[in-house]
């Protein structure tokens, strides 16, 4: 069988700076920066105090109190981004096969906050809410929006903690490629701004101390130390091309290479070579059957923590060889934070706004790049750029790497 093409039909977003696709990609347009002290819970005694924030966030301006009330806040993104995903898409899921529809939402960690509060009430000897477990597991981003729309099909979660997103969008699309689905919902959220994730990740020294917003994150400068732990969404719908023609869809993008590699080097460090991420976006040029030189842009991980940033670097050096020094590359985390799982389905979506608005945002507090981070980081400002093919990279704790490649639709 032919290999099927793959496009981009909808797209949802709930991020720090923008709860919805349009809202936040102004944003990154023009360097809102999400930071701010924790409001969520008190961490006047915690090293590190800021955070990329959903302020006022209401989840029954979007779905029902009932609703709302059996759902977890990752859960509540990935519904909301989802939601606009869908209704971007025009899906009218009355006239599909419920069967060729399928989800994957995934989210690195679940509900953290389920899990401090249920414990707080068994230590206090209080009954554990019988919904404990339904709520605060992984998968249940993707089980509540196929129970929404009635989607059938392919229903799982990944989870590679901050690579979770973007292999959510990787397998949706080998699901479309090769026959399994028509059209896959996928993508990722996270919401685990709390006592216990904040201490956790600050412990193993991956926070920013900094209090200052305009420089608390600052991916691949000399002085970064550390990311700013963010929280949201970013869904999108893929689906097979004629699929989408025959029902008069909107394309947006195409999908054209997927990437998935493990370092097996290190719990938390990305390989010091960067070959693991190297190889991945290797292998999503390779299926997309394009040269480095042809790839204009590059979503990066980019965390702003010492290890991400230098072997990411160096693991594009490692992909791209020569045509490294000239590829654009920037770092949506400089302006949201790190969104954990929910990362790479955000960082999709830049890619995509950046094809069509031939438009790359710029890599904000970036003022003084390290030694060896000496590759064009869109420092400054912002820049018009024609973008035919970009790369959304992700990196998740246990060396897992992912690579997802898009390519300005041609019909």
């Amino acid at each position: 069988m032919e290999p099927r093409r793959v496009v981009v039909t909808g797209m949802g977003a709930v991020t720090p700076i923008g709860k919805d696709v349009e809202s936040f990609w102004q944003g990154l347009k023009e360097e809102k920066r999400g930071f701010s002290e924790i409001s969520a819970f008190d961490a006047s005694e915690y090293k590190a105090k800021m955070a990329g924030e959903i302020k006022d966030f209401d989840p029954t301006e979007y779905m029902d109190f009932k609703a709302a009330k059996r759902m977890e806040r990752f859960t509540q993104f990935a519904s909301v981004a989802a939601k606009e995903a869908v209704e971007d898409s025009a899906l009218d899921m009355s006239a599909e096969d419920p069967y060729r529809v399928g989800v994957i939402v995934s989210s690195g960690i679940g509900s953290m906050q389920a899990n401090e509060r249920e414990h707080q009430k068994l230590m206090e000897g209080k009954k554990v809410s019988p919904l404990y477990i339904p709520v605060m597991i992984a998968n249940m981003a993707s089980a509540n929006i196929a129970m929404q729309y009635g989607m059938k099909g392919k229903n799982v979660a990944i989870v590679t903690a901050c690579a979770s997103g973007s292999h959510s969008i990787g397998d949706a699309f080998k699901a479309i490629k090769y026959d399994d689905a028509d059209v896959m919902v996928c993508g990722g959220a996270e919401a685990a701004i709390c006592p216990l994730g904040v201490q956790g990740f600050t412990n193993m020294t991956a926070l920013s101390t900094n209090t200052d917003p305009a420089t608390c994150s600052r991916p691949f400068d000399k002085n970064r130390d550390g990311f700013v732990i963010g929280e949201g969404a970013g869904v999108v719908v893929l689906e097979e091309l004629e699929h989408a023609k025959a029902r008069g869809a909107h394309i947006y993008a195409e999908v054209v290479g997927y990437g998935a590699t493990n370092d097996a080097f290190h719990i938390t460090s990305p390989a010091e070579d960067g070959s693991g991420a190297g190889e991945a976006m290797k292998i999503a040029m390779k299926e997309a059957g394009i040269t480095p030189d042809q790839v204009e842009y590059i979503n990066a991980h980019g965390t702003s923590t010492h290890h991400n940033d230098l072997f990411e670097t160096r693991a594009i050096k490692y992909a791209f060889g020569d045509a490294a020094k000239k590829v654009a590359i920037n770092s949506t985390k400089s302006m949201i934070g790190h969104l954990l799982g929910g990362a790479g389905g955000v960082e999709f979506i830049v890619c995509v706004k950046s094809i069509l608005d031939s438009f790359i945002h710029v890599t904000s507090g970036l003022k003084e790049p390290d030694d060896e981070c000496d590759l064009d980081y869109t420092m400054g400002s912002g820049r018009s750029l024609d973008i035919n093919y970009a790369m959304s990279n992700s990196l998740g704790f246990g060396g897992h790497n992912a690579t997802l490649l898009l390519k300005k639709y041609e019909a």
